[in-house]
């Protein structure tokens, strides 16, 4: 199977998100939710049907076969991950990391979506609550310059090692 445009992939992710656990999807709903016509929809689904992703016949519900379940599912996956770096991170505002996120999940390789998932459960399982360096970060982001006792206390640990 050909590797399916962004523009596909989303098709792929709506109807999974709106149908869940194995439900037909509406064209009315794809419509809504990816904020194109009902013309543009049908014209994507003939694609999505041609190519084996989707079971959806004329004026019919659609549905996912289990390849194009199994691809909106990824790109669900790689969606969740980067929304929640660009939140919890990179302190972006929820509806900005969103549109973001909607926009690099196409192109994040599955080494890169493993890696930053193992760097998010890291940061974010840590039992002493927020890490230094993220508190740092968020200081510096905040301010344009280190916390001076962040940075000293980072030069006293760091000449502990040298």
């Amino acid at each position: 199977m050909a590797t399916q445009t962004a523009n596909m992939e989303d098709y792929l992710e709506a109807i999974a998100l709106l149908g869940g656990n194995g439900k037909p999807a509406k064209v009315t709903a794809i419509s809504k939710t990816l904020g194109v016509k009902k013309p543009s929809v049908t014209s994507a689904l003939s694609k999505l049907s041609e190519a084996g992703l989707v079971v959806h016949q004329r004026y019919g519900d659609v549905k996912l076969t289990a390849e194009g379940a199994r691809i909106a599912e990824d790109v669900y996956r790689r969606h969740v991950t980067l929304r929640s770096f660009l939140v919890n991170i990179l302190n972006l505002a929820p509806k900005v990391a969103e549109e973001d996120a909607c926009r690099l999940e196409h192109s994040l390789s599955s080494t890169s979506l493993e890696r930053l998932e193992k760097f998010l459960e890291f940061v974010l399982s840590c039992p002493r609550g927020d890490p230094e360096w993220l508190k740092g970060f968020n200081y510096y982001f905040e301010h344009g310059e280190r916390d001076k006792e962040s940075l000293a206390r980072c030069q006293r640990e760091r000449g502990k090692k040298d």
